[in-house]
């Protein structure tokens, strides 16, 4: 007898994540820090073995090699099984053809043999690029006694920011009745969160047939979830009220950061219940010198602080030296603010030097937007880097 699992999880973590410009230069979007000690792709990782899914598939495309390391065999989230476990999953050339993939769709379609080795009786489809913890068991659950082909997560978003996203259409007992990629006019605030369950003989005919029509984009919102619609298949929402934010700009990235701090923070990490599993870097702890001054912030070990620090997410062995400010800002690890710098409003890169007396961004008030340096940069001493600012590579000024 096969063994098999009842469901194996896709997590789709190619994107190149445009949109968040000089940090996704080098890697790719669910390699992305977050909050001091985490990636993105931590919380998808730590939603799944918190919810008993122990066999996951990680699609990846592009920049991929730094995300690849860092999710090495899965220990570090208990995934490093014999049967199961995690498996990284790029475009590789088959005997018929070989491609990148071409779209959410078409990724999962060209995994079909992995899915497929495990025999599973539902597959789940997750977005690599989402903050956010939810148990996906009670998300089976409810598909299960739905009898649906399909169960879409969904979550309330503003009626004014809801073309933004698919908005599903219900009616009273959650069934959806019409499904609309990012309508110009929407009906509904009821917004898809690109998490997807699906009994798997269902999603392997569909995506057969989507993979056959020459017409379509290759994606799950645009052409098979329609598709599936149109044909007549049992399909529900499933309502989700916890915190979800979709990370893939710079905004968006920073307030999600900011959402942890605070006396009541938005979103928790610390949640002993449903722990946020991540391969946290060997450092000491962290260090707060006579001269340095920290307030409301979360600090990673190996942290050196000379200078002060307010409202701001710091990851491991980040230096600020003696009369340095930082307010406002996410920094992430190896960064070095030197003496004198002042960073406002900012988010930076990994290894990012700051020289002596360097001012970046403007005070949230002022600021005409995020500013943004890219990794392994050095910003020389005294130079100015106005606000809202985007610096990929060193720079001494204009």
């Amino acid at each position: 007898m096969q063994r098999k699992k009842e469901c194996v999880a896709m997590l789709l973590a190619g994107g190149q994540g445009s949109r968040l410009y000089a940090l996704t230069n080098n890697i790719a979007k669910p390699a992305v820090a977050f909050g001091a000690k985490y990636r993105i792709i931590d919380f998808p990782l730590s939603n799944c073995v918190n919810s008993g899914i122990d066999t996951v598939g990680v699609l990846t495309q592009y920049e991929p090699l730094e995300l690849n390391e860092y999710i090495g065999n899965g220990q570090p989230w208990d995934l490093d099984r014999s049967f199961g476990g995690i498996h990284i999953l790029p475009p590789y050339q088959a005997k018929k053809k070989s491609s990148w993939y071409e779209g959410t769709a078409n990724a999962i379609y060209q995994n079909m043999s992995f899915m497929k080795k495990y025999n599973p009786d539902y597959v789940l489809i997750l977005s690599g690029d989402h903050i956010y913890k939810m148990n996906y068991a009670k998300m089976l659950l409810a598909h299960v006694e739905t009898g649906a082909a399909c169960t879409i997560a969904a979550i309330e978003v503003p009626l004014e920011e809801a073309s933004r996203f698919g908005i599903l259409n219900v009616r009273e007992d959650g069934s959806i009745y019409q499904f609309e990629e990012k309508p110009k006019i929407p009906k509904s605030n009821l917004a898809s969160m690109g998490i997807y369950v699906f009994s798997a003989d269902k999603l392997y005919k569909y995506l057969e047939e989507d993979e056959q029509d020459t017409n379509s984009s290759k994606d799950f919102g645009k052409d098979v979830l329609p598709r599936m619609l149109n044909a007549g298949e049992k399909m529900f929402s499933y309502r989700f009220e916890g915190y979800w934010k979709d990370v893939g700009t710079i905004p968006a990235l920073w307030e999600s950061n900011m959402d942890l701090l605070g006396v009541d923070p938005a979103f928790d990490v610390s949640d002993p219940t449903w722990k946020i599993h991540s391969r946290n870097p060997l450092a000491p702890p962290e260090y707060i010198s006579d001269t340095g001054e920290v307030d409301n912030c979360m600090i990673a070990l190996g942290c050196e602080i000379g200078g002060k620090v307010k409202n701001s997410i710091l990851s491991s062995n980040v230096i600020v030296e003696k009369g340095a400010v930082v307010e406002d800002s996410v920094i992430m690890s190896g960064t070095v603010i030197k003496s004198g710098a002042q960073v406002y409003y900012s988010v930076i890169d990994e290894n990012v030097t700051v020289g002596n007396n360097v001012f970046v961004g403007e005070e949230r008030k002022q600021a005409q937007g995020i500013t943004v340096l890219g990794r392994n940069i050095t910003v020389a001493d005294g130079v100015h880097v106005d606000s809202g600012k985007i610096i990929d590579k060193d720079y001494k000024g204009d």
